[in-house]
């Protein structure tokens, strides 16, 4: 028997569901490995990390509708069930749903850096989020940061690596990058076409002894 093929609702999770810790197998249908990319845009990066790794669970965090019901029908469209999409606060949906220890890999690419001074406190980065981050992760689990705002990225490194669980290496470029690009997403192919410099880190969860 055929299934039958995807339907937006099989990809847009309700925010207004959620309550306590999400459970990933029910989300999904299986025990894959679950990761999550804060701030999709159109999806790009998505998309393609979910085709090159049909065996890894993908949820994507977006809070402009217009592009969080965009990516998700670009995900109806290819027929990715490892895909789920969520409009939502990300920083509440990693404090205060995430389950510890069940996330292999989170990735934020180009993070609004609310540059206003009275728009700060709007920013994905602080001490809290980290430590929620780090204790989501599995052991050995990564978090990906890249963005083109130097001033935010001198906030974010540092708050990264006073995180004794963390230990800070060099971002590699993507799988699903093409030449001369880190991530491969939209925003990325703009800034790059503008001469912008880009800035990235990764922090792996240190396996305690």
């Amino acid at each position: 028997m055929t299934e039958a093929p995807l339907s937006i609702e099989d990809i847009l999770l309700p925010a207004d569901q959620l309550d306590g810790p999400v459970d990933w197998h029910q989300i999904f249908g299986n025990d894959n490995p679950v990761e999550i990319e804060i701030g999709t845009g159109k999806g790009t990066f998505l998309i393609n990390a979910a085709r090159a790794n049909p065996r890894i669970n993908h949820l994507g965090i977006e809070w402009a509708n217009k592009y969080y019901k965009y990516a998700a029908d670009r995900a109806r469209r290819w027929d990715l069930s490892n895909i789920r999409m969520i409009r939502c606060d990300a920083k509440d949906l990693i404090i205060l749903h995430t389950p510890p220890q069940s996330v292999q890999t989170l990735h934020i690419y180009f993070p609004d850096p609310w540059p206003k001074k009275r728009h700060r406190k709007r920013r994905l980065f602080d001490a809290k989020f980290v430590a929620a981050a780090v204790e989501a992760l599995i052991p050995a689990g990564r978090l990906h940061v890249v963005t083109d705002h130097k001033e935010y990225f001198d906030i974010i490194e540092p708050l990264l690596a006073d995180c004794d669980q963390f230990q800070l290496s060099d971002f590699k470029p993507c799988d699903t990058a093409q030449l001369g690009e880190w991530v491969g997403t939209n925003f990325e192919r703009k800034y790059l076409a503008q001469g912008r410099t880009i800035y990235s880190r990764t922090a792996q969860r240190i396996i305690s002894s």
